[in-house]
């Protein structure tokens, strides 16, 4: 059987003999496993060596992973509702309307039904997510390159650089298990669960916005196509209709989250404000601009040569011919990514969700055809990341 027989019958897509979601479901979990592990390996190292690391240090490992940072927002959120602002020295309000709510409530939900505290609950969310994440990126990646670059694939977005942050209660697994479905989803042609799973990832974070846009142009040109095509709008809608409710789901989440912090504040422009307040509103890459203008010859010279290697891998997603929905979502990530005024170190973190960037790198490891060659190449790697993740977690700046 052909790489591409195995990829149109796993994951949600099982031999015809079976029936009823159950058995879907196990045949899905059986043909992810191997990413699964993989992906729980490399994790699994990175915080071995931030436990050694921290303990070495005479620091808590929990506490780098669970009180720190964003994390403490999402637990006061989920502790106290919506209402706590601080002053900085210069003036400046940080609010905390600038954070999305569906990870709170988890946190907040796990901590009423079970003995964690609110810390414990945001870790449990985001493994947990991470795992969903590895497993909506294998089935993206063996939907459209076969099971061995989908179980690759998801092993690379464990060992992104920043992929410590996977391990942390953040934001980022629980958005990208949620982007990398939905996605998996449209490709499936099942639209309205795409449509519900962007409404989540909407309540997750700002950047869904790119997950809004991949449904939005997608159906658009399928739309257009079909005009082309000579058929009249009225047969095109029916014949669309499931497509276009997905469409019109997927941004009702983000949108009520926006209403929401316009209502509460007073003013249409309020969740606007707020980002601003944080430093992170658009400035179409000025902020980016100026900051390499800033560094040292050197240094500006290695942050344009990782910018060009991200330029190349955008440029090899394109040839590579990703379906639509797969390249805008990767590229608007990107863009979103660049083009905002906040803190250049989370950059990086902020483009972890464009996991379809990794595929061209993927497909490439697996061209090798040389388990032990692929094995050695993803070992190295995920010890660069936990390397670098324990050095960030440990140091004093927010990833």
């Amino acid at each position: 059987m052909s790489d591409h027989q195995l990829c149109t019958r796993m994951p949600g897509s099982p031999a015809p003999h079976l029936r009823g979601p159950r058995p879907r479901t196990a045949a899905a979990f059986r043909a992810a496993a191997p990413a699964l592990a993989v992906y729980a390996a490399v994790r699994a190292l990175g915080l071995l060596v931030l436990w050694v690391a921290a303990r070495t240090s005479g620091k808590d490992p929990v506490a780098r992973l669970s009180g720190r940072w964003d994390s403490v927002w999402y637990q006061r959120i989920a502790e106290d509702g919506y209402g706590y602002t601080v002053t900085l020295p210069d003036g400046a309000l940080h609010s905390d309307l600038a954070f999305f709510p569906l990870l709170p409530a988890l946190e907040r939900g796990l901590a009423e039904v079970t003995p964690l505290t609110l810390g414990d609950a945001g870790l449990l969310v985001a493994w947990t997510a991470g795992l969903l994440a590895a497993w909506g990126i294998f089935a993206v990646g063996a939907h459209l390159h076969g099971p061995r670059t989908g179980v690759v694939l998801a092993a690379l977005w464990g060992v992104y650089p920043t992929a410590f942050v996977q391990s942390m209660a953040y934001t980022e697994t629980l958005f990208t298990a949620l982007a990398a479905w939905a996605l998996y989803a449209v490709l499936r042609g099942r639209w309205i669960v795409a449509g519900a799973l962007c409404v989540l990832a909407g309540l997750t974070r700002p950047s869904a916005a790119a997950l809004i846009a991949a449904l939005a142009i997608t159906a658009a040109v399928t739309l257009v196509r079909e005009f082309r095509a000579g058929n009249g709008i009225g047969p095109v809608f029916r014949r669309q209709a499931r497509m276009i409710t997905g469409v019109v789901l997927a941004p009702l989440g983000w949108l009520a989250y926006v209403v929401f912090v316009a209502v509460r504040e007073g003013s249409p422009f309020a969740y606007f404000d707020v980002q601003a307040q944080w430093g992170n509103s658009i400035d179409g890459g000025r902020a980016l601009a100026a900051f390499i203008a800033g560094l040292p010859l050197p240094a500006a010279l290695g942050l344009c040569a990782a910018l060009g290697l991200l330029g190349w891998l955008v440029v090899l997603c394109v040839r590579q011919r990703q379906p639509l929905p797969v390249l805008v979502y990767g590229i608007a990530v990107v863009v979103i990514s660049l083009i905002g005024a906040g803190y250049f170190g989370s950059r990086p973190r902020l483009m972890m969700p464009a996991f379809p960037l990794l595929l061209p790198p993927a497909a490439a490891l697996v061209r090798l055809r040389s388990t032990p060659r692929t094995a050695a190449v993803l070992a190295v790697l995920a010890c660069a990341s936990a390397a670098y993740g324990a050095w960030t977690l440990l140091g004093a700046g927010p990833p």
